[in-house]
């Protein structure tokens, strides 16, 4: 069933669930996750970002929408709420989706691209939180993480661009990307519509002057400053 919602969303189940039913839908969405070349035309990325105060179950959600190549931000949606989800690896999107998609709803703008701060296919169960708002959103979307999560790899060239595949059970999950020279690579994996030839090519796009793109980045102090405002 969708939902026009300002933005599209679609219901695909209830987020009142326990852990082992979480699994089990994971499980059975990871078959709808469609990879395929992102367009080459991709102008509007939505960075999205939560944050958490330790201890607390209070979510401070983010989404900043930016315009490539400039990265001027055209528009920006934010909302505080809480988790109705425990905090347990591999479920996080259970915990943090929610949230993200209240800041959805407020958006007046469809971007071509989600790109979130975490993973996509790079995930025990091949589907990160990058693969769950990709599905519910139906906008091809993107895992850009800072850390690793599954999978081995070689170090990338030192060079900014270089990068190498993140590989884990035999499969290519992702790639792990040197966005600027002599600096910690960061680790990016498709979530929905994707590959991992164009999640690349979109961080790489993507990043500016900091080893994070700029989409999540931005994201990422917009809700550090949502958080310091209701603190």
């Amino acid at each position: 069933m969708w939902y026009n919602l300002g933005v599209t969303i679609r219901a695909l189940h209830e987020w009142n669930v326990t852990p082992s039913e979480a699994v089990a839908i994971q499980k059975q969405l990871r078959e709808q996750v469609e990879l395929r070349p992102m367009p080459n035309d991709v102008r509007l990325v939505a960075g999205c970002d939560i944050s958490f105060n330790k201890y607390s179950d209070v979510i401070y959600a983010g989404i900043v929408v930016v315009r490539l190549p400039d990265f001027e931000v055209v528009e920006r949606a934010g909302v505080v709420s809480r988790a109705r989800f425990p905090y347990v690896p591999g479920l996080l999107s259970f915990r943090e989706t929610p949230s993200l998609l209240e800041a959805w709803e407020r958006l007046s703008i469809r971007p071509d691209v989600v790109a979130l701060d975490g993973q996509g296919l790079a995930h025990p169960r091949r589907f990160g939180i990058a693969c769950h708002v990709g599905l519910i959103t139906g906008v091809p979307s993107v895992g850009f993480a800072k850390t690793r999560l599954v999978g081995t790899y070689d170090e990338p060239d030192e060079e900014a661009g270089a990068f190498s595949p993140l590989v884990h059970r035999g499969e290519t999950i992702g790639a792990v990307v040197r966005t600027k020279t002599r600096v910690s690579p960061v680790f990016i994996s498709p979530g929905h519509l994707a590959d991992v030839p164009s999640s690349v090519a979109l961080a790489l796009r993507c990043t500016w002057k900091y080893r994070v793109p700029e989409p999540t980045r931005l994201a990422h102090l917009f809700v550090n400053e949502l958080r310091r405002a209701g603190s």
